[in-house]
């Protein structure tokens, strides 16, 4: 290994941070199911896989927050790239496909519901579930983080790290959300075609990121870390790329009825 290359510092801060987001996810897990009971003692089923969903998606987020591969993200490239595909693309995936917006719609008192379905309507959410605006805040969200000094200064403040990976998920949950046009309620959902290209869009532009990062590291990277994390973000982040285009394009592959009888979720 080259001697002038540098390790990003190690981070200095412990667990109170874990311990909060730990408690996030757990207070998230419970409120889901809830809100399942709820619908249950009302004699109203919930797909059992959407509730299998949220709780996978859940883990997804934990393994990348709370940790040992959380710990090691701060020194190894390769292992934050692994946190990136569960954090901000499998993870936001599966929360996604577990509809959490329709079953609070469903459990919670009407009164109580209404300013929820009236944010789902408003003009500024209509502009940020525009795929092309998701799509420009999640991938030119990572274009910003690993092409400047915000991926060394994640690194040294613990403020700025929070942050990042909280807009990490948000961004990918949003983004997987405009795409998918749903499965939650999506009044300004445009059609297939503009969400498949949305997708494709931002599809080449993660790809070429990886393509960038391995021929050229982030700031305190050593070349081999970013080679390998490059490839992890390329090929590890395909698989969900590709259950991604499957969902847009599934009106055009399955006919309707196919479709709804193949999958245990409800239509996207």
């Amino acid at each position: 290994m080259d001697h002038h290359e540098h390790h990003v510092p190690e981070a200095a801060w412990p667990g109170p941070g874990e311990s909060a987001t730990a408690l996030l996810l757990v207070t998230a897990l419970v409120a889901y199911a809830v809100a399942v009971a709820i619908l249950h003692r009302r004699g109203t089923s919930w797909p059992i896989a959407r509730t299998a969903s949220w709780a996978a998606g859940l883990l997804c987020v934990g393994v990348a927050l709370v940790g040992p591969v959380a710990e090691r993200a701060h020194h190894d490239f390769a292992v934050h790239m692994a946190g990136h595909v569960l954090l901000g693309m499998l993870g936001s995936l599966l929360l996604v496909l577990a509809a959490p917006i329709t079953l609070a719609l469903r459990a919670l008192p009407v009164r109580t519901a209404r300013p929820l379905a009236w944010l789902l309507s408003s003009l500024p959410l209509a502009v940020l579930t525009n795929p092309f605006v998701a799509g420009v805040l999640n991938i030119g969200g990572l274009w910003v983080l690993y092409r400047t000094g915000l991926y060394t200064a994640m690194h040294t403040d613990p403020w700025v790290h929070a942050l990042i990976h909280a807009h990490v998920l948000a961004a990918g949950y949003l983004f997987t959300f405009a795409v998918l046009g749903g499965p939650d309620p999506a009044p300004h959902r445009p059609s297939p075609p503009w969400r498949a290209a949305a997708l494709v869009l931002a599809i080449a532009a993660h790809n070429i990121l990886a393509k960038t990062l391995y021929a050229a590291p982030p700031e305190g990277v050593p070349a081999e870390q970013a080679r390998a994390g490059a490839e992890l973000m390329y090929y590890a982040g395909a698989p969900v790329e590709i259950a991604l285009i499957f969902l847009v394009c599934r009106p055009w592959i399955l006919p309707r009825r196919k479709a709804s009888n193949a999958s245990r979720f409800e239509s996207v």
